[in-house]
């Protein structure tokens, strides 16, 4: 499943080709997805423009200019394929080998600006809404959603306070939508080591007793940001790079420390531990059982 670096990064790689283009021409080739695709899908969408590519949590959004939001999201093996005349870019393929056969090719937009958006997805998780923008806030899929992993909104304080009392585990809190936005199991894994946490600890702790946040929410918050923007600034962990014609892969899984490294030392410095994986709520957890309390 792709993550919030992930999306983000395809949001960047559809941007030129679809920000301001109209779409010429739309096709569906199925009736649904995961759901069934809108009513006449193709045909609302012909003729409106792109007015903004956006992104909540883990949803793309594109803004048309009637007023309604083409809301789209990748599910398991999704992925966005953008070719401009002899020359194709890859926003979105995934670095496990996905299927380009066309029998997988499920919508097909030609933009204005001589772009064709294609939407590939194998095991069909994926999906396609049309949402009315001024009703989007209240939708099912978004009214509950957290903050987002980015910005200065997530900050000890909201942590101390949306943790406070609580008694799961630091992990599940962590991966609750409700509470954050966006985050997934790799970078939770990955933000908890640099934090000094332990994904078992309880995510009340992470409150100060005294009132007001503690060093362990100020030291997550940091964390958790730094983690998002290093990976959206790499280009992800699981998709290529859309920045590059030839395919080459997003880089963060190459800065990993505990994420699919069990048994490896610690890259903590001064830290004698190993890296473990337990599994948690059905979810592999990684982390270093001493410099993580």
């Amino acid at each position: 499943m792709p993550e919030l670096p992930e999306v983000e990064t395809v949001r960047r790689g559809l941007e030129p080709a679809m920000s301001g283009a109209r779409f010429v021409d739309a096709e569906v080739r199925r009736p649904d997805l995961r759901f069934p695709f809108p009513d006449r899908l193709a045909e609302r969408l012909k003729g409106r423009t792109v007015t903004g590519l956006g992104r909540r949590a883990k949803y793309l959004m594109a803004d048309l200019d009637d007023g309604e939001v083409l809301v789209m999201h990748l599910g398991m093996s999704g992925a966005f394929r953008v070719e401009r005349d002899e020359d194709a870019e890859m926003p979105g393929v995934f670095h496990h080998e996905r299927s380009k056969a066309a029998a997988h090719d499920h919508v097909v937009f030609r933009m204005s600006g001589g772009a064709t958006v294609t939407y590939n997805d194998p095991r069909r998780f994926g999906f396609m809404l049309l949402v009315p923008r001024a009703e989007l806030d209240e939708h099912s899929f978004f009214r509950d959603l957290g903050v987002e992993p980015v910005g200065n909104r997530l900050d000890a304080a909201y942590i101390d306070e949306a943790f406070r009392g609580r008694f799961m585990p630091l992990k599940a809190a962590l991966l609750d939508q409700k509470i954050i936005a966006g985050l997934g199991n790799i970078y939770v894994c990955e933000a908890l080591h640099r934090a000094g946490l332990s994904p078992r600890r309880e995510a009340g702790t992470v409150s100060s007793k005294r009132g007001g946040p503690g060093v362990r929410a100020e030291r997550l918050a940091a964390s958790i940001r730094a983690v998002i923007a290093e990976a959206i600034e790499a280009g992800g962990s699981s998709l290529r790079d859309y920045t590059q014609a030839d395919g080459s892969l997003g880089y963060f899984q190459h800065r990993f420390r505990v994420y699919d490294r069990e048994g490896a030392n610690c890259p903590t410095p001064g830290c004698t531990g190993t890296i473990r994986r337990i599994v948690q709520s059905g979810r592999s957890t990684f982390y270093c059982p001493r410099c993580q309390r």
